[in-house]
């Protein structure tokens, strides 16, 4: 059975907004190497859209951006959208029967599988499908946007804190519910 894990940027006052802040070349590796080690990634349409910024190689790219490219196009993903009608390579759509779909993926894979996007966690929070949840906190204070959390605030247990770079910290949380 696959792990479902949110994992997400977020600034000290709990925005996510990638276009504010960025990973310095210690996070952004970190990034690099777990993209690699991935079984898939849970898009909803608005992150994926934001994401097919890596499907096509650009000429401003430096080494680390082409590497983090290749790990994003070999990844499998599946994209929840009901207004899309099609996909990228290596996407699969997922646009009628999502919560069976995705309850399908969930038992029939292994590994991490990533949800990226707050309104697609707080869809799959709800219905109790987050295994994880990793907070990149910045410190950057946003004072407004988008929230990591979007619907539902599950009481959340730390089982892990780690600094990575110069002033990235991941805080990783699993329900205490469970």
């Amino acid at each position: 059975m696959a792990k479902f894990v949110f994992a997400l940027n977020q600034s000290l006052d709990g925005y996510v907004d990638h276009m504010a802040f960025g990973p310095d070349a210690v996070l952004f590796r970190h990034f690099i190497d777990d993209v690699r080690g991935l079984a898939g990634s849970l898009h909803g349409r608005r992150m994926y859209e934001t994401m097919r910024y890596w499907d096509d190689d650009r000429p401003e790219w430096d080494e680390a951006e082409r590497e983090y490219a290749a790990a994003w196009r070999n990844q499998p993903k599946w994209v929840v959208s009901r207004s899309l009608t099609s996909v990228g390579p290596n996407a699969t759509l997922i646009g009628s029967d999502i919560e069976v779909a995705i309850r399908e993926l969930k038992a029939q894979r292994d590994g991490v599988i990533e949800v990226a996007g707050p309104q697609l966690a707080g869809s799959l929070t709800e219905l109790g499908l987050i295994d994880e949840y990793r907070i990149y906190l910045h410190p950057v204070v946003l004072g407004g946007g988008k929230p990591f959390f979007t619907g539902p605030r599950p009481p959340l247990h730390l089982v892990a804190s780690d600094r990575i770079g110069a002033d990235v910290i991941r805080l990783t949380y699993v329900s205490a519910e469970r």
